[in-house]
């Protein structure tokens, strides 16, 4: 999707362009024929990526082959940094002007890689701004392109026109339950998070929850955790944004979710809780202070994160009640504040970003 809305702006702009390499619909409809199907690139976590090492290890000797073949004007690596830097590295090695579309999280983890990367890419295109100095530090080519959540949330539909849609109450205080998109999330969170729903619901009786669910997978999950429960909730199949943009404020899975709550102005209280053995090797490796991205760009804790064993029931209750009651304001504050220092026009930026390695 990133890469389909700069190439297709680079198209409007009157370039023409020849595209080969692996993409999905969105590039597909650009012309591309993907050498293999992108989803077969899609796996997360520690163990997952091993099962299918051999697979991912001869899709990209295959690509490698195909771009050493075609000599492209330029090689641009979206994302996925483990599978696409090495291929970055030897086209770049042989002359091919490479970049690379949103920056691996250098600043949180593995931060030897930025050795890898200089000599990986000549442009290295961030969605953050901290990130540009970081990279310019250690002699990296680096530029803010502003991300492309701004310009996304902006098509949404006013609050009382989504409210509508969702079939919510436009008179009652609307809180955002959202407990990731992954069945490991969801069955480590929505535990916690059902139960703090109760205890403010009888704090709060007016109150009503939204529960966006990413897919029938993930909404079955949740009925069930919810089953019995006489609480004032919607599930709502795959509208995450639209319940963000519809609520008032937010108890919500860390992750990238946060990062559009922030663009949407939603004072929100961060929890997150995984598996104790992943928890001992994760929390080990991370180097930032902070794991909400809010809190990441502000440099301090504007929004409160309740991680692992802090993530209770009773710390739930409180930190949402303190929003409820007015406590969210400052928040909203900083938000806006670190919105205008990221921006928008995403595409039209990193066009302009790349233009200058194929001039």
């Amino acid at each position: 999707m990133l890469a389909g809305s700069v190439l297709k702006t680079w198209q409007q702009a009157g370039t023409t362009l020849k595209l080969s390499g692996i993409g999905g619909p969105e590039m597909t409809a650009l012309g591309l024929r993907s050498l293999a199907p992108m989803e077969r690139l899609a796996v997360m976590g520690l163990v997952e990526p091993l099962k299918r090492l051999p697979e991912l290890l001869r899709i990209r000797r295959r690509l490698i082959a195909q771009q050493l073949n075609l000599r492209p004007q330029l090689f641009l690596g979206v994302d996925s940094p483990d599978f696409n830097l090495p291929i970055e590295r030897r086209l770049k090695a042989s002359g091919v002007p490479t970049a690379h579309l949103v920056s691996p999280s250098v600043w949180a983890w593995r931060s030897g890689r930025v050795r890898s990367i200089r000599a990986s890419v000549d442009r290295m295109l961030c969605l953050l701004p901290f990130e540009v100095d970081l990279y310019r530090q250690a002699g990296v080519d680096a530029v803010c392109v502003g991300h492309p959540l701004v310009d996304e949330l902006t098509q949404l539909a006013s609050v009382s026109e989504i409210r509508q849609q969702l079939d919510l109450p436009t008179d009652r205080t609307i809180l955002g339950i959202l407990p990731g998109s992954r069945e490991s999330e969801v069955r480590h969170l929505m535990p916690r998070f059902v139960e703090t729903m109760a205890e403010l619901h009888r704090r709060y009786p007016e109150l009503h929850f939204v529960v966006p669910a990413a897919n029938e997978d993930r909404c079955a999950q949740i009925n069930a955790l919810l089953d019995g429960r006489e609480l004032p909730v919607t599930v709502a199949l795959g509208r995450g944004r639209e319940a963000m943009r519809a609520s008032d404020a937010l108890l919500i899975a860390s992750g990238t979710a946060t990062l559009e709550a922030m663009f949407l102005r939603k004072p929100m209280v961060i929890a997150y809780r995984m598996a104790a053995a992943s928890w001992a090797v994760l929390s080990r490796m991370v180097k930032t202070p902070h794991v909400g991205l809010p809190n990441i760009l502000a440099g301090r804790a504007v929004a409160p994160e309740l991680l692992q064993t802090e993530a209770t029931v009773e710390r739930m209750v409180h930190e949402v009640s303190v929003l409820l009651e007015g406590g969210g304001a400052q928040q909203v504050t900083c938000f806006n504040e670190l919105a205008d220092q990221i921006g928008g026009n995403f595409a039209e930026r990193s066009m302009n970003a790349l233009a200058p390695l194929v001039a």
